[in-house]
């Protein structure tokens, strides 16, 4: 079973178990009372109350503030399976795990395979591990493609694990 990262708890609130609560995800709405997440250090955690407006929250069987700074810095992880359950994606929206591993094309050229993604202020990025037939071209090993639709992504095919772009194979001769 896959675990994806999509928070971290932080110093305990209050007497009743309420902790601070830094979401590292798009959606924040798969953190409502009843959902089940793992952590770090091997725990399964119920969401027993979520206030969105003050990112905290507070878990069954962690009711005062000893037991809830236990968990404090602990790193929380829920499933790809209860994701895609959950989290509602829109029209040229992908999640990560599915974006890993897809096959970055340009024209009819393999430019190689997204390894990973980098969240930066303005876009997201692809890292692609560059094909091994350009690699011994002389080209880098990884480059990085701003994760923009139009002007770099022109279509994802999650089904078929490949991504089609432009203006990529510039970037990857100038990195």
């Amino acid at each position: 079973m896959n675990k994806v990262y999509v928070a971290k708890l932080g110093k305990a609130v209050g007497l009743q178990g309420h902790l601070r609560l830094f979401i590292d995800s798009d959606f924040p709405e798969q953190f409502k009372k009843g959902a089940i997440f793992t952590t770090n250090r091997g725990l399964t955690l119920k969401v027993l109350e979520y206030n969105a407006n003050k990112d905290l929250v507070r878990f069954e069987e962690y009711l005062d503030i000893d037991l809830a700074k236990k968990l404090t810095n602990s790193e929380l992880f829920t499933t790809e399976e209860a994701t895609k359950e959950f989290c509602k994606l829109k029209e040229n929206e992908h999640f990560w795990f599915d974006l890993i591993s897809c096959e970055i094309y340009e024209d009819e050229l393999l430019l190689g395979c997204v390894k990973d993604i980098h969240r930066y202020p303005l876009n997201d990025y692809l890292e692609v591990q560059t094909s091994k037939e350009l690699i011994e071209k002389g080209l880098p090993k990884t480059f990085l493609v701003p994760h923009i639709f139009d002007s770099f992504i022109q279509k994802i095919e999650i089904e078929n694990k490949k991504i089609f772009v432009k203006n990529a194979f510039d970037i990857l001769e100038n990195s």
